[in-house]
Parts: structure tokens; C-alpha cells; sequence
């Protein structure tokens, strides 16, 4: 669980943030598929995922799960997301994904389902049109220079091993200022004690405002005390831009990913209400906003 943008829950646990609120939080790793379950029934108050696919089928299908909090969005520098490899005479702006191969760690029902939706519209490919192969983490880059695959979505930071090569060009990442995870809460916290919810996102929230505000990885210092958290080279950190951390859930955002999920296939159905996947109320409610 050394992924950065778990870095605000794991700082919060080691600067005693859940502490001060009188909450005892363990973290465990478990995916996402086998976690959900656990959330729905009560065995798990918090999962720090993301409201994929799986999260709207389980709500549609009568799962109490709410995304209760953001957890960030890139900045402007990154060029984490969707690489392609470019034919003869194409640039970024005029490579064709249409009947396209393409590597992914993750499958189509993650959240990089909205951002990959919005490039492939714009290079004149539907998302029916495009071949996923879902590979390991250390083959995802091998297969797109290799050219096992036309296109790949490279995380920080594999992608700046293409970076600055002309053989490659990046469509497209995570939308700026618009967070795509963060905190799912399940009946315990929504319904049987909500009072420790907001005191979670509240020590969540201080946590971000004291530590990773702005350009956080500009302090040599913390970065190695981030570093020594996550169990990370600092070199490995200060090689991408520091993420924007943010805990609001745009409006609309819940509509956009349903969207993405109906055009790969991984969701059937009336999409889920978005007051039925999306509570706001807890944190604004932690940031002192009155009902």
C-alpha cells in the first residue's frame, strides 16, 4: 500500500491525526472485489478505492455504500494516462485509436474508463472498437515500445521513460481538478455511527491541509519522511509532480463514470442516482458547513 495517493490516510495514521478524533484505524490491502463485500456487510468501515464499476453494480444491486470523499487529481505536468506509439507521418493530434490494441494494468471496469472514453472520442475510436489486454504491471511498458500493443495507459512514473520520444505521443490523462477515488463508507459509518465518519474525514482533511498543500514535493524534507512512510526511493517520488490532493467529489462526476462503465460494457441497467453513490453531506459537515 504504497501507492501516493494513499499518502494523506498513511501520514494521518503516522502524525496520530485519527488519534486526536479517537478513532483506532487499522489499515489492511485487500482488492477491491473482495473488500466491497466486507464494506456493504459491515466488516470494513472505510475502503480508499475508487467507485468503479463493481462499487455502482453493488449499489444498484442494494449495497448501503456511499464515495463520501475525494482524494486527488493530477497536476498539470503529469503525463500519466494513455500513450500511444505513432505510425508513419501521425502526430499526437491526428493518431487514430480506432481498432487499436491496447495495455492496462487495470480492466475495463476502473475509473481510467471515463478519461480513456473522452480520448478515444477524441481520435475517432469508440470504446467497442479498441482491444484491452490486461497485463502486469512490468509489462504494460515492454508491450507498447516492444509492440505488443498500439497504445498503453502508463502511472507515474513509467511514463517518462517515454517522454520526450518521438516514436510516442500521450493523449490524455485524468481530467485536472477532478478527483476519481477517495473514501467509500458502508453502513457503519453512514448509518450506525456517522459521527465517526465526519471525525475520519476530518482528520483526513487536516491531514491534507497541513502536508500536501501545493507543491509538497518541493520539501526535501518531507519528501524523505514520505519517502520512508511508503516505502519509497525519494529519487521515485520527486521524478513526477506532486498530485493535487483534494477531498470534494465534483458534481457530475458519478454521471460521467456511468457513462464510460455503459460503453465498455461493465454496467447494465438505469444508471445509479448520484444522491445514491455520492454523500457529500459528511465532509462538508467535517469542514464545518452547516445542513
Amino acid at each position: 500500500m504504497n501507492a501516493e495517493y494513499v499518502a494523506p490516510v498513511r501520514m494521518a495514521l503516522a502524525k496520530g491525526e485519527f488519534a486526536k478524533e479517537g478513532l483506532d484505524v487499522h489499515l489492511k490491502v485487500l482488492p477491491t472485489p473482495e473488500a466491497l463485500p466486507l464494506l456493504a456487510k459491515g466488516d470494513v468501515d472505510v475502503l480508499w478505492a475508487a467507485p468503479e464499476a463493481a462499487v455502482v453494480n453493488g449499489i444498484a444491486g442494494g449495497f448501503d455504500i456511499r464515495w463520501v470523499a475525494g482524494n486527488f487529481s493530477p497536476d498539470p505536468r503529469s503525463k500519466s494516462g494513455l500513450w500511444i506509439r505513432l505510425r508513419k507521418g501521425e502526430t499526437a493530434r491526428s493518431a487514430s485509436l480506432k481498432n487499436a490494441s491496447l495495455g492496462t494494468m487495470i480492466g475495463k471496469g476502473s475509473v481510467i474508463m471515463y478519461p480513456m472514453d473522452r480520448s478515444f472520442a477524441r481520435h475517432g475510436a469508440r470504446m467497442d472498437s479498441v482491444t484491452f489486454q490486461q497485463l502486469g504491471s512490468a509489462d504494460v511498458l515492454t508491450a507498447l515500445t516492444g509492440g505488443g500493443v498500439d497504445a498503453a495507459w502508463l502511472l507515474d512514473p513509467v511514463w517518462r521513460t517515454v517522454d520526450h520520444d518521438k516514436r510516442y505521443a500521450f493523449l490524455g490523462g485524468q481530467p485536472q481538478g477532478e478527483p476519481l477515488g477517495g473514501a467509500l463508507y458502508g453502513p457503519n459509518l453512514l448509518q450506525r455511527d456517522p459521527d465517526a465518519g465526519v471525525a475520519f474525514l476530518r482528520a483526513y482533511i487536516r491531514t491534507v491541509n497541513t502536508y500536501f498543500r501545493g507543491d509538497y514535493k518541493a520539501d526535501r524534507k518531507f519528501v524523505a519522511e514520505l519517502a520512508k512512510l511508503l516505502k519509497v526511493e525519494a529519487d521515485v517520488l520527486t521524478a513526477v509532480p506532486s498530485l493535487r490532493m483534494d477531498w470534494e467529489i465534483r458534481k457530475g462526476t458519478a454521471d460521467r463514470l456511468q457513462r464510460a462503465y455503459r460503453d465498455a460494457g461493465v454496467t447494465e441497467g438505469t444508471p445509479v442516482p448520484e444522491n445514491r453513490l455520492v454523500d457529500r453531506a459528511l465532509y462538508a459537515e467535517a469542514v464545518g458547513h452547516r445542513p
